[in-house]
């Protein structure tokens, strides 16, 4: 079924052919998605926008769109309808690495692929982690925790400057019943919320991709394989995951190579979760004040008994073994 539509984010002063409203497809079979998606290959590599929306969505929730927006057209692969057989069809080209995924703040969406379909999200470009290395490239210290919020990317002028009214009457819509994206048939409205959720994605991506130096680039490949896998963690600690993008040879200078970043989780013991939060999250918040590395938890969603740390392998083992410490805290 296509859809043409034209409401979602409001342009204020663009007139960039990407910016414009492609038309939108929903998607229960896979023979309605394009061949080149489906059958990845190094001759013919892609770049597409990404997002997901569902019920709860994590590892015990529910997955029900997969959006994905290519130049000329957007599809909103309807994953109740079509089932475990149209995200099966889909698995090779989400974990390939012939196509680039953008997405803003990738690590529910993998976490809901990979337990609910067993697939391991690959080769993505987090505009989330973007942002964050652009501003870091111009000097500007960030705090623990301080992450851009896709509406507020979205209004930022050097990157796109629309505004998003609607997405928080959907958020309205999601707190009065959190089933919204689960019914069928999909309403007018759910249709312009999962489009307006990846119709920008591209245009945010060329933008950033001209101000991201060498060494962010790298640092963006990495940080997006480390945050794709980091709630994704079982028993096997991610071993069958593709490898971590490595350092290149001969890319940076002498004095500039970037430190190896790690993706760490610190088990924490039954009753201990209260001591490394602390009170009012002072002391989680204190740690990562003072360590140069990502420090993530569960949360609500869980997992409700890990710590996951992300970033150069020394503030990774000194957020790890002030963590630690606190757990030992008998006072």
């Amino acid at each position: 079924m296509e859809i043409a539509t034209d409401s979602g984010p409001k342009d204020l002063d663009h007139e960039d052919d990407q910016l414009s409203s492609p038309p939108v497809h929903i998607v229960t079979e896979a023979s309605q998605l394009p061949v080149e998606f489906l059958e990845p290959s190094p001759e013919n590599q892609l770049i597409i926008g990404f997002d997901c929306e569902g019920v709860d969505l994590c590892r015990n929730g529910k997955l029900c769109i997969m959006q994905l927006a290519f130049p000329d057209a957007i599809y909103l692969v309807d994953a109740i309808e079509g089932g475990d057989t149209l995200m099966t069809a889909c698995k090779p080209a989400l974990e390939s690495s012939y196509i680039t995924k953008v997405i803003h703040d990738c690590k529910r969406d993998s976490e809901a692929l990979y337990f609910q379909y067993g697939i391991k999200l690959n080769n993505v470009v987090d505009t989330q982690i973007a942002y964050s290395l652009i501003e870091e490239q111009e000097g500007k210290a960030r705090t623990p925790d301080d992450y851009i919020s896709f509406v507020t990317l979205l209004a930022d002028p050097r990157y796109c400057g629309v505004s998003y009214l609607e997405k928080e009457e959907v958020r309205v819509l999601l707190r009065k019943d959190p089933k919204f994206w689960i019914y069928r048939p999909f309403t007018e409205q759910m249709v312009r919320a999962a489009a307006a959720d990846v119709r920008f994605l591209l245009h945010i991506y060329h933008k950033m991709m001209k101000n991201l130096n060498e060494k962010s680039l790298w640092h963006l490949s990495v940080r997006g394989a480390l945050y794709c896998r980091c709630f994704c963690v079982n028993d096997n600690e991610c071993v069958d995951w593709p490898p971590v993008p490595p350092i290149p040879d001969n890319t940076f200078k002498e004095g500039d190579i970037p430190e190896e970043e790690i993706l760490s989780v610190l088990h924490v013991p039954p009753g201990k979760m209260g001591l490394v939060i602390g009170r009012r999250g002072a002391t989680i918040m204190s740690v990562k004040e003072s360590c140069n590395a990502e420090i993530l938890m569960g949360g609500s969603k869980g997992p409700p008994d890990k710590v996951f740390i992300i970033g150069p392998v020394r503030q990774v083992r000194k957020a790890e073994a002030l963590l630690r410490g606190r757990m030992l805290d008998i006072r």
